[in-house]
């Protein structure tokens, strides 16, 4: 009976049920991470890796800000579901700050956790640009696509850093 039960409430989603899902995932993220980039910013060595954390901070509050206006357009309330995903991802940069706090390999770290963020965030707008599209959501695919388009900046930004010389400081520190 249970799975009857299961069955029928399952063929009753569809895509838009599954792109608000996939809403109030990133809708939790983006407030994870507005949380997480104060401490990292005053956590790293280099002014230019805190700058661009202060700067991604800036940015995601405005990121928030587009969601809860996607929230609106669709008559739904702004408000996140708990994503195992990015938990893992700000607990695994916590665990770079304790590791490495004060060690030459801190920034790079820092970097490398930045990025694999990022990485998540431009999959997930770019699934929910591609799911608004196909609902014939312009309005909602266009706020979605100008924020992807900030995430995979901020992704080469920090592949820039990386290759600018935090990696290379932390390897010749270490040597």
């Amino acid at each position: 009976m249970a799975t009857a039960k299961k069955a029928a409430k399952a063929t009753t989603k569809g895509l838009e049920d599954l792109f608000l899902d996939g809403l109030k995932d990133l809708y939790y993220a983006e407030k994870k991470i507005l949380r997480a980039l104060p401490k990292m910013a005053k956590s790293a060595e280099s002014e230019k890796v805190a700058a661009a954390f202060e700067k991604h901070r800036m940015e995601t509050e405005v990121h928030v800000d587009r969601l809860e206006e996607v929230f609106e357009k669709f008559g739904k309330a702004a408000r996140g579901k708990t994503c195992p995903a990015i938990d893992g991802m700000i607990e695994e940069g916590s665990e770079i700050l304790e590791d490495y706090d004060g060690a030459p390999a801190l920034d790079a770290g820092l970097v490398a956790a930045a990025q694999a963020v990022e990485h998540y965030e431009i999959a997930r707008y770019g699934t929910l640009v591609a799911w608004a599209e196909q609902m014939g959501k312009a309005d909602v695919a266009a706020l979605l696509k100008a924020t992807l388009k900030e995430e995979v900046a901020t992704d080469e930004a920090l592949t820039g850093l990386g290759e600018g010389g935090v990696n290379q400081r932390a390897l010749q520190a270490a040597a």
